[in-house]
């Protein structure tokens, strides 16, 4: 089996990372301005956007769960642990608190907020695939799914979730 990457980055780390970014940028645009003089603001805010950038993509990139044969990883950008898989006792397929479909796995112990890892969270779907992020969130669906069936972890899938994979993704078997 090949490592498949999920996880959800939380709001709060989210808002962390976004506001590092504008510092980037607010702090090498000014290092140009005050090296250089007013003239080069443009070529600032240039020179800034793309450090704040590439900080946003270091800092998401990094910020990942990761499924492997041995264990599951669970990276952020300054810190990496680890879950072993006889410790997931299922995985599930249900609404979250925002009406969002969620596919967690429940745990046996440790410290994880209510005994769950989240590693999806997509919008309810409703129509064929139409753009890449659909299509994305589908092959990791597909990924997820097929390193919990190796594993032999069963997953929970609510029956309208599963009519609308089967439905408009063609993954989920029917429900009748």
């Amino acid at each position: 089996m090949r490592m498949v990457r999920a996880g959800v980055v939380s709001g709060q780390r989210a808002v962390l990372y976004g506001s590092l970014g504008v510092l980037t940028i607010v702090i090498v645009c000014g290092a140009f301005v005050g090296a250089f003089g007013l003239n080069r603001m443009v070529t600032g805010l240039f020179a800034g956007s793309v450090a704040g950038v590439t900080l946003l993509v270091a800092l998401f990139g990094r910020d990942v769960v990761l499924l492997t044969e041995r264990a599951i990883y669970c990276r952020t950008p300054w810190a990496e642990t680890s879950i072993d898989w006889h410790r997931v006792v299922a995985g599930r397929f249900a609404l979250d608190e925002h009406a969002r479909w969620s596919l967690a796995l429940d745990l046996a112990g440790g410290d994880e907020p209510h005994g769950e890892l989240v590693l999806l969270n997509i919008p309810p779907v409703i129509r064929p695939i139409s753009n890449a992020y659909e299509h994305r969130k589908r092959e990791q669906v597909v990924q997820i799914r097929t390193m919990l069936r190796h594993k032999q972890i069963p997953v929970t899938i609510l029956p309208d979730i599963a009519r609308a994979l089967h439905e408009h993704w063609r993954l989920a078997p029917p429900v009748h």
